[in-house]
């Protein structure tokens, strides 16, 4: 599992890499932390980052001992926005153009996309939108995942907060529609209470303020475990 942490694209949030790992690790995945870049790079950069990452992944999978049939890309915020581009986009000329390979070699089995970015439109997360694409206007639909979705995406596992009032819940109900339209298998979780960044939503995550710790949304981890293996 690629976890990958949010942070708009301007910076990377430690609640939401190595702890996220650490836990994934004790629920029985390997798990690995993408620190991808950040402002100005920008779309697709982020992307190749992701695909050379999923790559590495797949190339050591015997020697890792690494089941190859559920090598989930996992992000969180604009982290999501990351994994879901690959999710969506795995099949991007550019991608190949720059790596090699076939674009298979960069297709994630499952995507775990927590309160992620996803739309450049009327419910976007305008810093993350900005930081992905530089403002070039040209770029939005390619980076409007929702808009991205087609029979080759991945499988997605989603989770957000009807309070989150950073990334609203839209992103997540639209990714989630795109995905039931092309017939995708999806599992979509809204919790009521909870603010955007919960990470684990558990004391072990948890902000000085106390505010990210909501434990109604603590569950999201074993019901992603039992969506993935059902």
């Amino acid at each position: 599992m690629h976890c990958i942490p949010g942070g708009g694209y301007s910076h990377l949030s430690t609640r939401e890499g190595e702890p996220i790992a650490i836990r994934m690790n004790a629920m029985g995945f390997h798990a690995a932390v993408l620190r991808y870049s950040l402002t100005p790079n920008i779309y697709p950069s982020q992307l190749l980052e992701a695909a050379a990452a999923m790559r590495i992944v797949k190339e050591h999978a015997a020697e890792w001992h690494l089941d190859l049939e559920h090598i989930v890309i996992a992000g969180f915020s604009a982290g999501a926005h990351v994994a879901g581009s690959l999710g969506t986009l795995w099949r991007e000329q550019v991608i190949t153009d720059v790596l090699g390979g076939k674009a298979e070699d960069y297709r994630p089995t499952a995507q775990l996309l927590c309160y992620p970015v996803i739309t450049s439109g009327e419910f976007a997360h305008r810093g993350a939108i900005s930081g992905v694409t530089g403002d070039n206007a040209e770029l939005y639909e390619k980076v409007s995942l929702e808009k991205q979705v087609s029979a080759d995406t991945a499988p997605a596992f989603l989770w957000h907060t009807f309070a989150d009032a950073t990334v609203p819940v839209e992103n997540s109900l639209f990714m989630a529609a795109a995905l039931h339209k092309h017939g995708i298998p999806c599992e979509l979780h809204v919790f009521e209470r909870g603010r955007h960044g919960l990470a684990l939503a558990s004391a072990e995550t948890d902000t000085p303020d106390g505010a990210t710790h909501e434990e109604e949304c603590t569950v999201w981890p074993e019901l992603f475990y039992n969506w993935l293996l059902k």
